[in-house]
């Protein structure tokens, strides 16, 4: 580990890749740990949207139009796994190519293997990392998302959400979920014939929304062909400078740090959950069994009012109170 941090801190592409891997198998709290504090500094951007959109050749071009600018960048290109092997066919190796010989820019292909909300479990140590080597932007690309998987907000400090027109019912995909975590709204292959109604549509939804603060910009963009994406650049740094100037920024990080830490305890409260539930006799009912996993975790009354918790839930609470 030390010769490891060692090489991170001279700028080793190769001491980042070996310390996002230990973060992806669980060993990476000391690298976490002694890195921590030169975080902060990047620029990062989440862009999620519904399967199909376009969000790894809208990545490519905003990678490529930041190059331009003169900043360095980093990506993590997140892709749905299979339920039976867990592997993932990595969509950023098929779509990313221009960019792979570009010393300035770090790309990182992670699979959800299972985890909801459109990113993979270790995204947030991996976006930590990207930050503290030195990059001026992240760029988290997420998996294909529905309308509750929405936990790239709690990532990124600005959330493109990605449309394209011709998708079908528009209602199903501006629903609340999905529509209120955007800061931009992208209408993708904006040369499609109903282009233009869906920017109406955006809009109108917009409307029905109290929006507090910033207000959500719209931009229309042809990935393929690079058109819209200075435009979409400039609705970017406009919401950075929203969260900067008015200190929104502090009270986000602190969102999602607040989130960050929350997974991490669920996650370490979960497994010992597994680990107790093994260890139970067949002979005990439910209730009972759930009582004496959560007395386990040093809650007196245990689940006291069985009718009204469930043992996540009194989990949770658990979690939340520490």
């Amino acid at each position: 580990m030390p010769d490891l941090l060692s090489a991170f801190r001279s700028g080793s592409p190769r001491a980042l890749a070996r310390a996002i891997s230990a973060c992806e198998s669980g060993r990476g709290a000391r690298l976490i740990h002694d890195l921590y504090p030169l975080t902060g500094r990047a620029l990062t951007i989440g862009l999620t949207g519904p399967p199909g959109v376009g969000k790894s050749t809208l990545c490519s071009a905003i990678v490529a139009h930041a190059r331009r600018l003169g900043k360095t960048v980093g990506v993590i290109s997140v892709d749905p796994s299979s339920p039976f092997s867990h592997g993932a066919l990595l969509g950023d190796r098929i779509r990313l190519t221009e960019h792979f010989t570009d010393p300035d820019v770090f790309i990182r292909s992670m699979a959800s293997r299972g985890h909801l909300g459109g990113v993979s479990g270790a995204t947030a140590d991996a976006v930590s990392l990207m930050d503290a080597f030195g990059k001026d932007v992240v760029v988290i690309e997420t998996v294909g998302v529905g309308q509750s998987e929405i936990e790239i907000a709690e990532i990124a400090d600005t959330t493109l959400v990605a449309l394209q027109p011709g998708s079908g019912d528009s209602v199903q995909v501006l629903k609340a979920g999905i529509l209120e975590v955007a800061d931009v709204f992208v209408v993708n292959k904006s040369d499609h014939p109903m282009a233009l109604q869906l920017q109406r549509e955006i809009r109108s939804m917009m409307e029905m929304l109290n929006f507090a603060g910033w207000i959500p910009e719209l931009v229309a963009t042809q990935a393929l062909a690079g058109k819209g994406i200075p435009e979409l650049w400039a609705a970017i740094e406009a919401h950075d400078r929203y969260l900067k100037e008015t200190g929104a920024i502090a009270v986000k990080r602190r969102t999602a740090f607040a989130h960050r830490v929350r997974q991490l305890a669920l996650g370490t409260l979960e497994r010992r959950v597994e680990d107790a539930i093994g260890a139970l006799p067949d002979s005990l009912d439910p209730y009972v069994a759930a009582e004496r996993v959560v007395a386990g975790f040093g809650v007196d009354d245990g689940l006291a009012a069985l009718g009204n918790a469930r043992t996540r839930g009194a989990v949770r609470a658990t979690v939340r109170g520490l």
